[in-house]
């Protein structure tokens, strides 16, 4: 028996782990796997157009009945000057030159915003959880979402992000620590914020608001999950762990370069997207580490970078292709994604007894 339930009876599943949503990297057929080893998995919605989003549930919904998540990036709309724009196209220009991909394009919004259009697909879906990234869209939308019987988590940094998710309503908070692969969360100005790890932040948060709280960053085992436990935690969020999974959609270079990582083989850059994300190293990270200040809005960015990850029969360029992972990436796991979450909830059960 788990050491507390409310999370499980929350969200109405068996173990307190939840896959992290990877946009791009998770599928239907992790998410589903997850599912139904009695945990939460997460459709990553940030970056798919609706028509993909719907495929993918109804996929899931076919190999489960049990809940899951989808998530939603709630940034908001990003501001440029030409300027800067010239500035960052001319940065990211050497790598289109070497790789004879002409002139770096005029900078674009790649991934879609949560307006009204992406609340209308949610409510027409009506998954049992929704999970936002980067804070939480409008109270009206929050509102309409509540009463079509969805969940609502969203991550914090900081404590200050923890208490204004709780002020807002959320039903679950995710205390992502600094150690975190892919984004980060963070939504507020705060110079500290995101850089806290989880050991620190997640009792901080647990002792600040009232709603469970789910510990995000640097959780691969039992060990883990039950030291995140221990902190005041009501269950976990693992990402990194899953990626191994062979039902995830991770490229060869990027599950090689997984398999030799150390723990000094991630760094945080913003050179990818605009906002702070946690990477295995490559060459584009490295090189451009010194240019991490002088990028365009998220996800703005994104559209300078991208074009340099694959090649035009889609082959990852592993140089410069985004890998997301987090501290401890080498402690990952090659099961089978409904075996792992089984593994995970037994070897944490073991250490708590």
């Amino acid at each position: 028996m788990w050491p507390r339930r409310n999370l499980q009876d929350l969200l109405g599943i068996e173990h307190p782990i939840i896959q992290a949503p990877m946009s791009g990297i998770t599928t239907p057929e992790l998410v589903s796997a997850v599912c139904n080893a009695g945990a939460l998995g997460s459709l990553g919605c940030g970056l798919l157009p609706s028509e993909l989003v719907r495929e993918q549930v109804a996929a899931v919904r076919t190999a489960t009945d049990r809940p899951f998540n989808l998530n939603f990036f709630a940034h908001p709309r990003p501001s440029m000057d030409n300027k800067t724009a010239a500035e960052a196209r001319q940065r990211v220009q050497r790598y289109y030159d070497e790789l004879g991909l002409g002139t770096a394009p005029e900078p674009t919004e790649p991934f879609p915003i949560f307006d009204s259009s992406r609340l209308a697909l949610v409510l027409e879906l009506r998954p049992r959880v929704v999970s936002f990234h980067f804070g939480l869209p409008g109270a009206d939308a929050l509102n309409a979402l509540r009463q079509a019987g969805c969940l609502i988590l969203s991550s914090a940094t900081t404590v200050a992000e923890a208490r204004w998710l709780e002020a807002a309503g959320v039903d679950a908070i995710i205390a992502q620590g600094a150690e975190a692969g892919g984004h980060r969360g963070t939504f507020t100005d705060d110079a500290g914020a995101g850089t806290v790890g989880a050991m620190v932040l997640v009792p901080r948060v647990v002792d600040a608001v009232r709603v469970p709280v789910v510990a995000a960053g640097g959780i691969f085992d039992g060990r883990g999950i039950e030291a995140a436990f221990k902190l005041g935690a009501s269950g976990v969020q693992m990402g990194t762990a899953f990626l191994g999974c062979p039902e995830s959609n991770v490229p060869p270079p990027y599950r090689e370069a997984l398999r030799a990582a150390t723990d000094l083989s991630t760094h945080v850059t913003r050179m990818y997207t605009g906002r702070p994300a946690r990477v295995l190293r490559n060459r584009f990270s490295s090189d451009m580490a010194a240019s991490d200040a002088l990028v365009l809005d998220f996800p703005l960015q994104a559209s300078l970078t991208m074009p340099l990850g694959r090649s035009a029969d889609g082959e990852v360029r592993s140089d410069f292709f985004p890998m997301w992972a987090g501290q401890g990436a080498s402690a990952g796991n090659n099961l089978p994604a409904g075996e792992f979450v089984r593994r995970l909830a037994n070897e944490a059960q073991e250490k708590h007894s």
